[in-house]
């Protein structure tokens, strides 16, 4: 929708409210007319209903408003003696038309001093659950969001099965742009499957045909080179979640689609290049954080030979290299090993004396991958030997050309929402011809520390600012996701809770000391309600 089109719905709702309301505002001894004049009838609706001013603010949050308008029905139905169980689900049912019955046909005056205590133990507990749901929608929308760590693109740094906040304060909270969608649901409704999957449209979580413009609150800090990231995916479609990235999918709405969590190698007016594996930043090798752990894959000879139990332990070799069948590590087709290593564990297993030679697998100069950003012949470029590339920064002006345009059409078209086409070699933007772009927003290059397993920019491009939900900041529980019932207890990684994500050295659990808060607030709480309880 455009800002055109909320406008007139605005103006819409505030036609019906003051025709389903103008005479329960008069029975509350206000005038008519102060049911119709925007935000204004509604802060005279609380003083009716008997609740604080600043739930006006709520019913303007995207998200929580969608919780805050059926209370606000109910509460207008009962301060008017409407309090049977039937008018609170019909005033939900109706989506609030239930107030026009009310206001035309009843003869019930307005209760100006109702109590506004539940009168029933299902009634206190529905108004507890409702305020709660409320208050987390507001913490995960717009404060602090629960994630979890479901690849191993960031291997050694965040592991398969960690559990994470992730601030959305940061960078700045990002209004929802599908305003009209489930409460803490991302993509699709629990229990139902994925709509990308099946292509069926009923399982979404959203309603697409109302949009908000891309709007971020301010943040504290801008995204550094280096920092950890999660981003909306900008290749994720309704069709599918692996595909080619052409542009004739169907993209999800930009805050419904994957999320994804990954390292910020580069930021915006960065020339970005992979050298055998480095990256380097406008020429330079990138200094990488000492907890990051980039890793390779690197093919082990051995002449046949096993290593111990022992060894592996020393050189961080993760499960998913063992055989289960045999017990022992897996090897290729010629009897080699083939592992992910830091160069730091590689070194050390080169000492061993069963090592004849390791290789790190570095695809060659030179070599075109298809699967690579731009995925354009004229740019023979692998994984490993990737770039140059620049990164887009806020207001850069580029040239447009044949070598130029695989790099920003998607920029121009999808990203920053133009009428882009190209005819005959010329290009036209929105009608009109062009021959160089100035770009509306910036842009990132996100990459994995697990350099050979992680699908990251070198697939699908740049990721644009509007992308962008928040910064990782804590570690709150960590397991091993393949554990199955009781086992499951028994893989937490204790020495993982409740660490921080960022920072130098080795990562510190605070869990002691929240256990020791949780503890000392029960108690304080316990003698508390003992004292009151006295009194």
């Amino acid at each position: 929708m455009t800002l055109t089109d909320w406008f007139i719905f605005f103006i819409a709702i505030q036609v019906i409210h003051f025709l389903a309301t103008w005479k329960l505002y008069v029975k509350a001894g206000r005038q008519a007319w102060e049911a119709i004049v925007p935000i204004y009838n509604a802060i005279v609706l609380m003083q009716i209903i008997n609740r604080p001013k600043w739930w006006v603010i709520l019913l303007f949050i995207p998200i929580v408003n969608l919780l805050m308008f059926p209370i606000v029905w109910i509460e207008t139905c009962r301060s008017f003696g409407h309090n049977k169980n039937h008018d609170t689900i019909l005033a939900v049912l109706t989506l609030g038309f239930y107030l026009f019955y009310i206001n035309y046909t009843s003869s019930q005056e307005h209760i100006k001093d109702r109590s506004l205590d539940p009168r029933t133990a299902l009634g206190e507990w529905v108004s507890s659950i409702s305020f709660a749901i409320i208050a987390a929608t507001l913490v995960h929308t717009y404060f602090m969001q629960p994630y979890t760590i479901p690849t191993s693109s960031l291997e050694k740094t965040l592991y398969v099965g960690d559990y994470l906040f992730v601030s959305k304060f940061h960078y700045g909270a990002r209004v929802p742009m599908t305003p009209v969608a489930a409460p803490m649901v991302h993509d699709t409704l629990p229990f139902l499957g994925k709509s990308y999957i099946s292509n069926s449209k009923d399982q979404e979580s959203w309603l697409n045909k109302f949009s908000l413009p891309y709007l971020r609150l301010p943040g504290i800090q801008k995204i550094k080179r280096n920092d950890i990231v999660v981003f909306s995916w900008p290749a994720d479609s309704t069709n599918s979640m692996y595909n080619d990235y052409s542009k004739n999918f169907t993209y999800k709405p930009i805050d419904k689609r994957t999320n994804y969590v990954k390292r910020c190698v580069g930021i915006p007016g960065d020339s970005l290049e992979v050298r055998d594996g480095y990256v380097y930043i406008n020429g330079k090798r990138t200094v990488l954080p000492d907890r990051a752990k980039p890793q390779y894959i690197f093919t082990v000879d051995t002449g046949g030979k096993q290593f111990s139990r022992g060894a592996l332990n020393r050189y961080n070799i993760r499960e998913a290299f063992w055989d289960p069948n045999t017990g022992l590590l897996r090897t290729n087709a010629n009897g080699e090993f083939v592992l992910n290593l830091t160069d730091e564990e590689a070194a050390l297993i080169a000492k061993n004396p069963i090592v004849k030679k390791i290789t790190k697998n570095i695809e060659p100069k030179g070599t075109y991958n298809q699967g690579l950003f731009p995925h354009n012949p004229q740019y023979k470029w692998s994984q490993d030997n990737y770039g140059p590339i620049y990164i887009p920064k806020k207001g850069d002006k580029v040239a447009l050309n044949e070598k130029s345009i695989p790099f920003y059409e998607q920029i121009i078209r999808r990203y920053e929402h133009n009428n882009f086409n190209i005819a005959d070699n010329k290009y036209y933007l929105n009608g009109k011809e062009i021959t160089s772009y100035t770009f509306k927003q910036d842009y990132y290059w996100m990459m994995g520390d697990n350099r050979h397993n992680s699908l990251d920019a070198r697939a699908w491009g740049y990721v644009p600012f509007d992308h962008v939900v928040g910064k990782p900041v804590f570690i709150w529980l960590s397991w091993d996701p393949n554990a199955k019932g009781f086992a499951k207890l028994s893989s937490i990684r204790w020495d993982r809770m409740f660490t921080t994500v960022g920072g130098s050295g080795e990562p510190y659990s605070y869990f002691r000391f929240f256990v020791i808060a949780l503890v000392g607030y029960f108690v304080i709480n316990y003698f508390r309600k003992k004292k009151k309880a006295a009194n």
